[in-house]
């Protein structure tokens, strides 16, 4: 039994969509997504029996990152409508549930998520994470881990160290240095994550690799000299918040009881029966 889990909804949606195949009702609705996010949902709260709960979503508009870099996700192509006709009845399950579901303008479901974990920590809690998203690895401590509901991995400290050969408090300076293609964080140009790795290994973080940036030969320092300030924006556009005004509290995140005729309407329509014989169950 966990304290506290927090479903990164954001990246289930999309690793839902992309992961199943393109399933519609007989009215022709796209319904692989909503299926899958909904399972994977369920599987978890079977697996976990969490105490506190919340189910975080990006907000629709921009975010703060937005104002400090205007290419901010700039090559990101927009939502599909298939998955985007799904986005509703995906936050309608989820509020049928019981579940909290939180959703802050201004900031990422990655920021909401790094608060809550703050919180969680802050009151003794074990928190589990569940998220596909790598940004996240941050977030990790030996209060916080991760949860690859794909695949049923975690990632703690020593497993975090183990995937990308930096610790959590070091994955803020290894995207600054590697940039992010999804999220079109620049990074410094001709900079892998090998070579990320080996710096901070040897110089133990962005600060301390620009410390000693006159010591590193060839192309790569010569790329690293000439991008500082680019190092400097991507650590910021990497860095998730962990300081969201929120309006809840940890005591507030609490799954209540399911509107099952809500979701029995909402399965029946989108013909998901799997999910209404787990209701029946």
């Amino acid at each position: 039994m966990t304290d506290l889990v927090l479903i990164d909804g954001s990246s289930y949606l999309y690793r839902a969509f992309h992961a199943l195949p393109s399933l519609t009702n007989s009215q022709g609705e796209p319904t692989g997504a909503l299926h899958g996010v909904l399972t994977m949902i369920l599987k978890l709260l079977r697996e976990e029996q969490p105490a506190h709960i919340a189910v975080v979503f990006d907000a629709p508009g921009k975010t703060f990152r937005d104002e400090i870099f205007a290419e901010y996700k700039a090559t990101r192509p927009p939502m599909p409508d298939e998955l985007r006709s799904q986005v509703q009845p995906i936050l309608d399950a989820v509020e049928a549930m019981g579940l909290p579901l939180l959703r802050i303008s201004g900031v990422e479901a990655d920021d909401v998520i790094g608060t809550l974990c703050a919180h969680g920590e802050q009151a003794g809690l074990s928190v589990l994470v569940s998220t596909g998203d790598k940004d996240l690895a941050q977030l990790v401590t030996d209060k916080v881990t991760l949860i690859n509901t794909m695949n049923d991995s975690r990632l703690d400290r020593d497993a975090v160290k183990a995937k990308f050969d930096v610790y959590p408090e070091q994955i803020i300076d290894f995207l600054g240095l590697v940039g992010d293609t999804s999220d079109n964080i620049p990074g410094v140009p001709k900079v892998g994550a090998k070579t990320a790795a080996k710096w901070l290994n040897l110089y133990d973080s962005a600060d301390g690799i620009v410390e000693h940036v006159e010591e590193i030969k060839g192309k790569v320092g010569e790329s690293l000299r000439d991008h500082v300030e680019q190092l400097q924006l991507s650590r910021a556009l990497a860095t998730i918040k962990r300081d969201v005004e929120l309006d809840v509290g940890i005591d507030d995140l609490k799954a209540s009881d399911a509107d099952t005729e809500a979701l029995r309407k909402l399965y029946s329509h989108y013909e998901l029966r799997s999910l209404l014989r787990q209701l029946d169950e």
